[in-house]
Protein backbone atom coordinates (compact mmCIF):
# COMPACT_ATOMS: atom_id res chain seq x y z
CA UNK A 1 0.00 0.00 0.00
CA UNK A 2 1.25 3.75 -0.73
CA UNK A 3 0.38 6.84 0.77
CA UNK A 4 -0.14 10.50 -0.34
CA UNK A 5 0.78 12.93 2.42
CA UNK A 6 -0.25 16.32 1.84
CA UNK A 7 0.69 19.52 4.32
CA UNK A 8 -1.43 22.16 4.82
CA UNK A 9 -0.35 25.63 6.53
CA UNK A 10 -2.72 28.75 7.24
CA UNK A 11 -6.04 27.31 6.91
CA UNK A 12 -8.59 29.46 7.54
CA UNK A 13 -10.20 27.69 11.41
CA UNK A 14 -13.71 29.54 10.98
CA UNK A 15 -14.66 27.39 8.05
CA UNK A 16 -12.20 24.21 8.63
CA UNK A 17 -14.96 21.99 10.12
CA UNK A 18 -17.31 23.31 7.23
CA UNK A 19 -14.16 21.73 4.69
CA UNK A 20 -13.78 18.54 6.78
CA UNK A 21 -17.53 17.56 6.16
CA UNK A 22 -17.35 18.42 2.78
CA UNK A 23 -14.13 15.83 2.00
CA UNK A 24 -16.19 13.59 4.11
CA UNK A 25 -19.42 13.93 2.14
CA UNK A 26 -17.58 14.02 -1.38
CA UNK A 27 -16.41 10.90 -0.50
CA UNK A 28 -19.25 9.24 0.34
CA UNK A 29 -20.50 9.22 -3.18
CA UNK A 30 -19.02 8.50 -6.76
CA UNK A 31 -15.13 9.14 -5.83
CA UNK A 32 -13.65 11.87 -7.79
CA UNK A 33 -10.43 10.89 -6.64
CA UNK A 34 -10.38 7.08 -8.00
CA UNK A 35 -8.57 3.64 -6.12
CA UNK A 36 -8.63 5.46 -2.37
CA UNK A 37 -8.74 3.03 -0.16
CA UNK A 38 -8.77 5.24 2.99
CA UNK A 39 -8.64 9.18 4.13
CA UNK A 40 -6.68 10.32 7.40
CA UNK A 41 -6.87 14.16 7.92
CA UNK A 42 -5.29 15.78 10.99
CA UNK A 43 -5.71 19.20 12.24
CA UNK A 44 -3.69 21.57 14.17
CA UNK A 45 -5.96 24.53 15.04
CA UNK A 46 -3.62 26.10 17.36
CA UNK A 47 -1.23 26.16 14.31
CA UNK A 48 -3.47 26.39 11.44
CA UNK A 49 -1.93 23.98 9.35
CA UNK A 50 -3.35 20.47 8.22
CA UNK A 51 -2.15 17.18 7.15
CA UNK A 52 -3.75 14.60 4.56
CA UNK A 53 -3.23 11.07 3.77
CA UNK A 54 -4.95 9.27 1.05
CA UNK A 55 -4.31 5.34 0.81
CA UNK A 56 -3.84 3.44 -1.77
CA UNK A 57 -3.44 0.11 -3.23
CA UNK A 58 -0.31 0.32 -5.42
CA UNK A 59 1.86 3.64 -6.20
CA UNK A 60 0.43 3.50 -9.77
CA UNK A 61 -2.82 4.25 -8.53
CA UNK A 62 -1.51 6.65 -6.60
CA UNK A 63 0.07 8.68 -9.08
CA UNK A 64 -2.70 8.31 -12.05
CA UNK A 65 -5.44 10.17 -8.87
CA UNK A 66 -2.63 13.03 -9.00
CA UNK A 67 -4.89 15.38 -11.71
CA UNK A 68 -8.16 14.58 -9.60
CA UNK A 69 -6.18 16.13 -6.82
CA UNK A 70 -5.09 18.87 -8.77
CA UNK A 71 -8.71 19.38 -9.80
CA UNK A 72 -10.40 19.23 -6.52
CA UNK A 73 -7.62 21.73 -5.40
CA UNK A 74 -8.07 24.51 -7.81
CA UNK A 75 -11.76 23.94 -6.65
CA UNK A 76 -11.23 25.08 -2.80
CA UNK A 77 -9.99 28.76 -2.15
CA UNK A 78 -6.72 28.73 -0.98
CA UNK A 79 -7.57 31.14 2.05
CA UNK A 80 -10.22 28.43 3.11
CA UNK A 81 -7.68 25.49 2.74
CA UNK A 82 -4.56 27.36 3.39
CA UNK A 83 -1.53 27.07 1.47
CA UNK A 84 -0.23 23.55 0.27
CA UNK A 85 3.20 23.49 1.73
CA UNK A 86 4.48 19.46 0.53
CA UNK A 87 3.46 16.49 -1.42
CA UNK A 88 5.12 13.66 -0.34
CA UNK A 89 4.58 9.93 -1.61
CA UNK A 90 5.54 7.08 1.04
CA UNK A 91 5.02 3.08 1.04
CA UNK A 92 3.24 1.95 3.75
CA UNK A 93 4.64 -0.53 6.00
CA UNK A 94 2.27 -0.81 8.57
CA UNK A 95 -1.69 0.15 8.30
CA UNK A 96 -3.09 -0.72 11.93
CA UNK A 97 -5.63 1.92 12.24
CA UNK A 98 -8.96 1.28 14.95
CA UNK A 99 -11.68 3.15 15.13
CA UNK A 100 -12.57 5.81 17.27
CA UNK A 101 -9.13 7.75 16.75
CA UNK A 102 -9.59 11.25 18.11
CA UNK A 103 -5.86 12.22 18.60
CA UNK A 104 -2.56 11.62 16.52
CA UNK A 105 1.55 12.32 17.28
CA UNK A 106 3.21 12.39 14.09
CA UNK A 107 7.15 11.55 13.98
CA UNK A 108 9.41 12.22 11.44
CA UNK A 109 12.66 10.40 10.81
CA UNK A 110 15.52 10.59 8.67
CA UNK A 111 18.31 8.70 7.98
CA UNK A 112 19.98 6.06 5.53
CA UNK A 113 17.85 3.84 3.49
CA UNK A 114 19.89 0.60 4.27
CA UNK A 115 18.35 0.13 8.14
CA UNK A 116 14.55 0.83 7.45
CA UNK A 117 13.33 -2.84 7.01
CA UNK A 118 14.93 -3.94 10.06
CA UNK A 119 14.01 -1.03 11.39
CA UNK A 120 10.53 -1.57 10.45
CA UNK A 121 10.53 -5.24 11.70
CA UNK A 122 11.68 -3.87 15.11
CA UNK A 123 9.00 -2.18 15.27
CA UNK A 124 6.55 -4.39 14.31
CA UNK A 125 8.08 -7.18 17.04
CA UNK A 126 9.10 -4.52 19.84
CA UNK A 127 7.10 -1.42 19.70
CA UNK A 128 3.46 -1.82 18.41
CA UNK A 129 3.35 -4.83 21.44
CA UNK A 130 4.46 -2.53 23.84
CA UNK A 131 1.95 0.39 22.89
CA UNK A 132 -0.76 -2.02 22.64
CA UNK A 133 -1.39 -2.08 26.54
CA UNK A 134 -1.74 2.14 26.65
CA UNK A 135 -4.60 3.19 27.30
CA UNK A 136 -6.50 4.81 24.78
CA UNK A 137 -3.93 3.56 22.41
CA UNK A 138 -6.08 3.14 18.71
CA UNK A 139 -3.45 1.81 16.16
CA UNK A 140 0.25 3.32 14.29
CA UNK A 141 0.51 3.97 10.31
CA UNK A 142 4.92 3.82 9.49
CA UNK A 143 4.92 5.62 6.18
CA UNK A 144 8.53 5.26 4.55
CA UNK A 145 10.77 6.34 1.90
CA UNK A 146 13.41 3.89 0.39
CA UNK A 147 14.84 6.57 -1.34
CA UNK A 148 15.36 9.32 0.89
CA UNK A 149 15.36 7.11 4.10
CA UNK A 150 12.55 9.14 5.37
CA UNK A 151 9.94 7.62 7.89
CA UNK A 152 6.98 9.06 9.48
CA UNK A 153 5.57 7.07 12.89
CA UNK A 154 1.47 8.13 13.14
CA UNK A 155 0.47 6.64 16.64
CA UNK A 156 -3.40 7.17 17.00
CA UNK A 157 -5.30 7.78 19.96
CA UNK A 158 -8.52 8.01 21.79
CA UNK A 159 -8.30 11.70 22.73
CA UNK A 160 -6.20 14.45 23.32
CA UNK A 161 -5.66 13.44 27.23
CA UNK A 162 -5.10 9.97 26.29
CA UNK A 163 -2.24 10.85 23.86
CA UNK A 164 -0.85 13.77 26.92
CA UNK A 165 -0.88 10.69 29.09
CA UNK A 166 1.54 8.87 26.74
CA UNK A 167 4.10 11.30 26.36
CA UNK A 168 6.97 9.70 28.78
CA UNK A 169 6.32 6.37 27.32
CA UNK A 170 6.61 7.09 23.63
CA UNK A 171 9.46 9.59 23.62
CA UNK A 172 11.54 6.48 25.21
CA UNK A 173 9.77 4.08 22.04
CA UNK A 174 10.23 6.25 19.67
CA UNK A 175 14.08 6.79 20.79
CA UNK A 176 14.49 3.18 20.63
CA UNK A 177 12.65 3.12 16.80
CA UNK A 178 15.05 5.63 15.73
CA UNK A 179 17.90 3.65 16.81
CA UNK A 180 16.54 0.70 15.27
CA UNK A 181 16.12 2.19 12.23
CA UNK A 182 19.28 4.57 12.47
CA UNK A 183 17.80 7.64 11.99
CA UNK A 184 18.08 10.97 13.65
CA UNK A 185 14.02 12.55 14.81
CA UNK A 186 14.08 15.57 12.91
CA UNK A 187 10.83 16.50 14.42
CA UNK A 188 7.27 15.44 16.40
CA UNK A 189 4.01 16.98 15.81
CA UNK A 190 0.49 16.57 17.64
CA UNK A 191 -3.10 16.88 15.96
CA UNK A 192 -6.60 16.43 15.92
CA UNK A 193 -8.00 13.41 14.27
CA UNK A 194 -10.59 15.44 11.97
CA UNK A 195 -11.39 12.35 9.18
CA UNK A 196 -10.46 8.72 9.59
CA UNK A 197 -12.32 6.40 7.25
CA UNK A 198 -12.10 3.60 5.40
CA UNK A 199 -13.45 3.79 1.60
CA UNK A 200 -13.30 -0.21 0.96
CA UNK A 201 -16.79 -0.69 1.66
CA UNK A 202 -17.99 2.09 -0.06
CA UNK A 203 -16.09 1.22 -3.33
CA UNK A 204 -17.08 -2.29 -3.12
Amino acid sequence: MYARLATFENADMSQIDELIAGIDERSSGTPEVPDIKRILMLLDREGSSTMGITFFETEDALRAAEPAFERMGNEIPEEKRGKRTSVEIYEVAIDEIADGAKAARVSSLEGAPEGIDEGISFIKEQIVPAVGDITGWRGLVALIDRTSGKTKTITLWDGPESLAASEDRANTLRSEAAAALNEQIVGVERYEVALSKSLVATLA
